[in-house]
């Protein structure tokens, strides 16, 4: 099989690894993370989003940590924006890519969004129309692509309906998430077939939770069908306020690692990625949720 010689990775640890934690992060500890996670090599990290502090209050500071960051050239910094309000705060913020969110599931965009899915579409088109207006490009996320808290088992062909609606209102790449981590190889490569069928596979990445350990499978099944982008979040943060049951995010270090090994380039040096997790993880008090992470510090401790 041909795998890609490069992948691109997303950090999305300081929007959806925080977003859920119960205690307030400093503002100053989110751009310290975007800061380290820079300096490890990533270049394109999520950094917040502008949704009501009513509804994620983890989230209300991001003015102050958009504009707090040392931005560095080369990098793209995207926020997630559910509406048009979202999009005129955060455009005052000058981020390089925005970020709508839809699901393959009604049910579970009912419960997320409060709204049908061909609604969260309604909603987003104008949101879409006026960043590419403005020059900044625009990534759909697609959650329950293989699996919904509420409706269970999701079919291919409401990836592939949710993938052709994204497309037709101008959205330029999308995200294939299993939201709840339920995915393995052959359903997470359905559901990229199904988005494929509307998006050229350069604008196609995998979001892959980890809760049944599959995670590293589907990153491996989706770089067989030639998927070079990915999301992931460093120290394993993140999980989704809206899927009970669901944990954290592949870690970044974790895919890194399998990545390297595989003889894949990515650009980032694992050691200091280790060190961004390790200090985002002390500032939350508890370990690492990277099994790579873990096992690499208690080497160096000896």
């Amino acid at each position: 099989m041909k795998l890609p010689s490069r992948v691109q990775l997303v950090d999305v640890g300081p929007r959806d690894g925080l977003q859920n934690e119960k205690q307030p992060v400093p503002a100053a500890v989110k751009i310290e993370l975007v800061h380290r996670l820079q300096a490890a090599g990533l270049k394109e990290i999520e950094v917040t989003s502008y949704v009501s502090p009513k509804w994620v209050p983890q989230m209300a500071d991001n003015h102050e940590v958009m504009s707090g960051m040392q931005r560095q050239g080369g990098i793209r910094y995207s926020v997630l924006t559910p509406n048009l309000k979202g999009y005129e705060a955060a455009v005052l913020d000058r981020p390089d890519e925005i970020v709508v969110f839809g699901a393959a599931s009604e049910a579970f965009s009912q419960k997320n969004i409060n709204c049908s899915i061909a609604e969260s579409i309604e909603r987003f088109a104008p949101v879409v129309e006026a960043a590419r207006a403005a020059g900044i490009a625009v990534r759909g996320a697609m959650s329950c692509t293989v699996g919904c808290p509420y409706e269970g088992e999701i079919a291919p062909e409401r990836v592939g309906y949710l993938a052709g609606l994204m497309k037709g209102i101008g959205v330029q790449r999308v995200d294939v998430a299993d939201t709840i981590g339920v995915g393995t190889p052959l359903k997470v490569q359905a559901a990229i077939d199904a988005t494929l069928k509307h998006f050229g596979v350069d604008a196609v990445s995998g979001h892959f939770h980890d809760t049944y350990g599959q995670a590293l499978s589907n990153t491996l099944a989706a770089l067989e069908m030639g998927v070079w982008n990915f999301q992931s979040s460093v120290a394993g943060l993140g999980g989704c306020p809206y899927a009970k049951g669901a944990t954290g995010n592949v870690a970044t270090e974790d895919v890194v690692y399998l990545l390297h090994g595989m003889g894949i380039h990515t650009g980032i040096d694992l050691d200091a990625l280790v060190d961004a997790g390790a200090y985002i993880s002390a500032q939350l008090g508890r370990p690492s949720g990277s099994r790579v992470a873990r096992a690499l510090l208690a080497k160096r401790a000896g």
